[in-house]
């Protein structure tokens, strides 16, 4: 059976890092992966900038904004594809708030229960999402926009290049409250690999280990160098 897995959570949680790289991931033991770009509201960092690794990774990449030369909010027809040939497990690229999600409201009627997850990425580092409490009420918000209920939580707490161990626990820490807040389950715990041995035996759940791919122009040679 198919499975779509759409990526949400408040803007520079690292949403479409986690999407890039769990389109890769699951590339690696799945056939037929297809990844979305459905952000039509933020163009600062779009998944499609990483389409030529994904596809020679042998995934589709299906761009909005015409194509991705010009950030225009249109969503590319490709994408019904997803969720009406039984073949393909896509991944949402969503836009990263309430709004962005709303996108989503045009396919909940194709969405059956069983079918997808609808993941909710959270940064304990956002203001917007800092604790228990701010987080479920965005996270509410996008569920009322978007017409779709959460399914699952997905720590990816960072401070992009001030990253540490101890950020990531917290953000651990965050998940697991709302987690017992709402009754989800934490699905990922999106970890940038060269910390994964620091933090394995810290942290109950699965962790997905990244590559970070999504680099503003000043930090290329700062992770190269990595």
């Amino acid at each position: 059976m198919k499975r779509i897995q759409i990526i949400t959570g408040h803007y520079g949680s690292g949403k479409t890092e986690y999407a890039v790289n769990l389109a890769l991931h699951l590339a690696e033991t799945t056939e037929n992966v297809a990844l979305a770009d459905l952000d039509i509201v933020n163009p600062y960092f779009r998944s499609y900038e990483q389409a030529k690794r994904m596809e020679d990774a042998g995934i589709r990449v299906i761009v909005t904004s015409c194509g991705g030369v010009a950030d225009i909010p249109a969503i590319n027809p490709e994408v019904m594809s997803i969720f009406q040939q039984e073949k393909w497990t896509g991944v949402l690229d969503v836009g990263g708030d309430p709004i962005g999600a709303r996108v989503l409201a045009r396919f909940a009627h194709m969405l059956k229960a069983g079918e997808y997850d609808l993941l909710f990425v959270l940064n304990a580092n956002r203001p917007e999402t800092k604790d228990v409490d701010s987080a479920l009420q965005y996270m509410q918000a996008i569920e009322a926009e978007s017409r779709l209920k959460v399914t699952g939580i997905v720590n990816n707490t960072h401070l992009c290049r001030e990253t540490t161990p101890e950020e990531i626990l917290k953000g651990a820490g965050l998940a697991q409250q709302l987690s017992e807040r709402t009754g989800l389950p934490v699905v990922h715990h999106g970890v940038q690999r060269k910390f994964v041995d620091d933090v394995k035996d810290k942290i109950t759940g699965e962790i997905l280990p990244m590559n970070i791919y999504m680099k503003k122009p000043w930090e290329i040679e700062f992770y190269e160098e990595e």
